[in-house]
């Protein structure tokens, strides 16, 4: 009788409770050494790609710098453009295009655009006649973003309030691009900065071409990325849109289109 007992006992196991808790280790630890390897492998991946972003575009960096404080030194008259010349539009059967122009000064938007851009668009997303809406540039630039040689000009003269209407009216024009009700397609060909970005990434679609060239260059006069970027850059993929953001470096379109700022391209030669 003993010996049989011995034998039912050699067949159990002695520890069963011990023997899960090591199982289930063992498949914890494999999938956090999977989870951490990946995680290596996107950081590893991110740098690889920062690297060769910089190797490409880091003698343009300097060029860009010097541009952008060429802005702040613009003769007069490209703060003087006529008013009514500054936002022209075209019209067809099924769409209205609004251009942007004030070549001078790359396109820069005033509150005057920005309220003339409000008008037009209310007008046509009532209209049923008007299927959808396209926004370009004239120029080399679509839209080098906000005027801040303005806003430099108004706080100088003591104007606070009409600095305060200039973002106002600015954002609330960015606003109604992100909920247009109807197709809204933005030409982004040359410079798109800033708040160009703004009023052209809320809307449904953003043909970039080989003359592109997008940055979010706030951060060199002293500001902070805006006009919606802390919500697209969040969502472009691994670091991206923190290096963009933080270093104000310049994309071209086929980042654009890599990154999903863009919906579509478009080789300039078959603009027209």
């Amino acid at each position: 009788m003993s010996y049989g007992r011995n034998k039912e006992k050699k067949g159990k196991k002695i520890f069963p409770e011990l023997e899960n808790w090591v199982y289930v280790t063992r498949r914890v630890h494999r999938f956090y050494t999977r989870q951490w390897l990946q995680v290596e492998f996107r950081k590893k991946k991110m740098q690889r790609f920062k690297a060769a972003s910089l190797v490409r575009n880091g003698l343009h960096s300097c060029r860009l710098l010097s541009h952008c404080r060429g802005l702040c030194s613009l003769p007069d008259h490209a703060l003087n453009d006529d008013l009514d010349h500054q936002v022209l539009v075209e019209g067809k059967a099924w769409s209205r295009t609004a251009i942007l122009n004030r070549p001078s000064a790359l396109n820069a938007l005033t509150t005057a655009m920005g309220a003339r851009l409000q008008k037009l668009y209310k007008s046509w997303e009532d209209n049923p006649d008007i299927g959808f809406i396209v926004m370009k540039g004239s120029g080399k630039a679509f839209c080098a973003g906000g005027d801040v040689v303005y806003l430099y000009h108004m706080i100088n003269k003591g104007k606070i309030e009409e600095c305060k209407q200039f973002f106002s009216t600015l954002y609330a024009f960015m606003y109604m691009v992100g909920t247009c009700l109807k197709p809204h397609v933005a030409i982004l060909n040359g410079i798109t900065m800033g708040g160009g970005a703004g009023v052209s990434i809320p809307g449904t679609f953003r043909i970039a071409t080989d003359k592109t060239v997008f940055a979010t260059p706030e951060t060199i006069i002293g500001f902070h990325p805006d006009a919606g970027a802390s919500f697209y850059l969040s969502h472009l993929p691994g670091h991206l849109g923190e290096f963009v953001a933080l270093t104000g470096e310049r994309l071209n379109g086929l980042d654009m289109i890599a990154s999903g700022l863009a919906t579509h391209y478009l080789h300039k030669a078959s603009f027209n």
